[in-house]
């Protein structure tokens, strides 16, 4: 509102003006009291409005969500901040991998799967078609695939994919550092830790590095959690292992990040790499799959709005690389129509 200006003019009084100068008064002071009696009552309702968020109302209800351990932290980081404006909202994140959250949310168990691949045309859509399960796939975040050795190995700062190849193809006897082809790496015994089997971590790897999706050694410490390899990791010398950027970066003092060549000269994991397109063929996108039922519930319609509207603050807090402006206002756009707004 415009603050009103009071001006001053000076004129000689008459019995007449002073007449109408009463008249005046009287009129100003009723209409003044109608004016605050209208701003009261505008006052409150704002008041009231703040009071629940913008005009929101105050939301409860449970929302379930599983999938990556890539993907969970920036899921949970996104739960945590939405608890702060809706309190009565819980958001259970589960990490049982990319497939096995799949498999929950095919069969109905989960609002929201999180992933670090796309869903499999051949295998999980039928599923969700067969149980009648309809979902919007949102892209959430950009993830650099990090390779992974301990702190004190000075040796392996940057790998081919061919030696990764090496290391990791089915049926590799390498046990030992000195055993990679092209490498001048010392005589020291080699462990490795990497994704299970139920990850979409371990199908983007053994894809882009082995030329075939889940083939791969199986004589390594697997797990769809992402702290298990980090700590296999981080508890031998020679130990390499792979996993999520944001396991590196929380980790970054007892782990160092391996540079990866695929052609072009090395280049480490990064939050600029990755959103450039340089740090090929690691650098890849992260997802969440949001059930079309579920959105129709408030609580989950409100939260996947959240989680869009702050992608970026919501990446800064779980260390996640952010999607471009660009991107995020696809994402936008994809909710938008989904909830008809």
């Amino acid at each position: 509102m415009k603050r009103l200006e009071r001006r001053t003019v000076g004129f000689r009084l008459t019995p007449r003006l002073v007449l109408l100068a009463l008249l005046v008064t009287l009129v100003a002071t009723l209409a003044a009291g109608c004016g605050r009696d209208d701003e009261s009552d505008g006052a409150n309702t704002a008041a009231s409005e703040t009071d629940t968020g913008g005009g929101g109302e105050e939301l409860s209800g449970d929302i379930e969500a599983d999938g990556s351990s890539t993907v969970g932290p920036l899921t949970t980081a996104a739960a945590e901040l939405f608890r702060e404006e809706q309190s009565g909202v819980n958001v259970t994140v589960g990490t049982s991998g990319t497939g096995g959250g799949f498999e929950r949310f095919c069969a109905g168990e989960t609002d929201i799967s999180d992933a670090s691949r796309p869903i499999k045309d051949d295998e999980e859509v039928p599923i969700c078609e067969e149980k009648g399960v309809e979902y919007i796939e949102f892209e959430v975040a950009v993830d650099a695939l990090t390779i992974a050795v301990n702190s004190e190995n000075d040796w392996a700062t940057c790998l081919t994919t061919e030696q990764l190849n090496a290391i990791w193809e089915p049926g590799s006897k390498i046990k030992n550092w000195k055993d990679v082809p092209g490498g001048d790496f010392p005589d020291e015994s080699m462990s490795l830790a990497g994704p299970g089997t139920d990850s979409g971590t371990f199908d983007y790897f053994t894809d882009e590095i082995n030329g075939e999706e889940g083939a791969s050694r199986s004589d390594y410490t697997a797990s769809e959690d992402d702290n298990v390899i980090v700590q296999a990791v981080a508890g031998e010398k020679g130990a390499l292992g792979y996993f999520g950027y944001t396991y590196y970066e929380e980790n970054q003092d007892t782990l160092k990040a391996v540079e990866v060549d695929s052609g072009d000269g090395c280049v480490a994991p990064s939050v600029e790499t990755a959103q450039a397109g340089e740090y090929t063929p690691l650098a890849r996108p992260l997802f969440v799959y949001v059930k079309k039922e579920s959105l129709e519930r408030p609580e989950v319609k409100e939260f996947m709005r959240f989680y869009l509207e702050n992608l970026d603050t919501i990446a800064e807090t779980a260390q996640f690389i952010p999607l471009t402006e660009e991107q995020t206002a696809e994402q936008m756009t994809k909710y938008d129509e989904a909830v008809g707004s």
